[in-house]
């Protein structure tokens, strides 16, 4: 189960080159900008990743409005298990509950999920927050990585989650902020 003290959001490769070839690329902007704002709410860490940003350009300005401050982990690899920052980060950050969004769904965000679940983390995938250029990559990338063990969520059902009931301190920002 989602927890704010054992989760931590991972947004990956949300890139200015890459976004507007992405199937339903607004809404799936708009609704990572609302987990991200969430998890500042609730103080969940955020890790955010770019993929080759000299070819893909930096991370889409939705989403760097909604992080305010934010330092992108530089990645070449797809998984973002291959860059010693991120596992770095990762494992400083002590969390055991991965929230994961990002780009494309069926190469960086699949490979990072299948890394994630072999090192023994338990992963949650926003489906409404991870896409690929096609609807088909992002739909079987979605039942791989279900099959492989990770949980298929929305951005919705994981804010309230960790909220657990309506008496949490931050319920109406929350209820405020997916309106």
């Amino acid at each position: 189960m989602l927890t704010i003290e054992n989760s931590l959001l991972l947004v990956i490769d949300f890139q200015e080159r890459l976004m507007p070839s992405i199937h339903c690329h607004e809404e799936v902007a708009q609704k990572t900008a609302t987990i991200i704002k969430g998890c500042r709410i609730l103080d969940v860490p955020i890790l955010i990743t770019q993929q080759y940003t000299k070819g893909l350009g930096g991370t889409i300005l939705e989403l760097k409005t909604a992080l305010a401050e934010y330092e992108p982990i530089e990645k070449i690899t797809f998984s973002c298990f291959g860059s010693a920052e991120f596992r770095d980060k990762l494992n400083s950050a002590g969390r055991k509950n991965i929230i994961v969004t990002g780009v494309e769904a069926h190469i960086c965000v699949q490979q990072t999920v299948l890394d994630l679940l072999e090192n023994g983390y338990n992963v949650y995938v926003i489906a409404d927050c991870a896409s690929s250029r096609s609807e088909n990559d992002r739909r079987y990338a979605g039942r791989r990585m279900e099959k492989a063990g990770a949980v298929i969520t929305t951005m919705e059902s994981a804010i309230f989650e960790m909220l657990v009931g309506a008496d949490h301190p931050k319920r109406k920002e929350i209820s405020d902020l997916v309106k």
